[in-house]
């Protein structure tokens, strides 16, 4: 059991000792994970887990969606918000189809956002 609690003070360590670029880098590897599960889970018939599974990704993307700031770059909030909202309503459907098609696409756009963000950490 100490072994768990050590593990948890950890991970809400590393969350709350993260830079800002990190931490949006940390919330787009759980929603990739969370909808990765999500298709396991619906792989092997566990609907109530693949439920789960979505609405944490959703959650995730949610708080991604408010946490933007259009007075930094507006241009740039603008087409983040619309991605997201994309990718709210992508796993809406899923969740509503109990099916997992879509949610490929919304690890696409995921992942190709992670990407980009990953970029900003090496670049000078």
């Amino acid at each position: 059991m100490k072994q768990d609690s050590a593990a948890a003070a950890y991970k809400s360590a590393r969350f709350e000792s993260a830079p800002p670029l990190k931490l949006v880098q940390l919330m787009y590897e759980g929603a990739l994970r969370f909808l990765e599960q999500a298709e396991a889970a619906m792989a092997a018939s566990e609907v109530g887990r693949f439920q789960e599974r979505c609405l944490r990704a959703q959650s995730v993307i949610a708080e991604l969606r408010v946490s933007l700031d259009p007075e930094q770059a507006p241009e740039l909030a603008e087409q983040l918000h619309g991605l997201y909202l994309f990718a709210e309503a992508e796993i809406c459907a899923a969740l509503a189809a109990e099916s997992s098609a879509g949610l490929a696409h919304v690890r696409g756009v995921l992942t190709t956002l992670l990407d980009g963000w990953k970029c900003l950490e090496v670049a000078p």
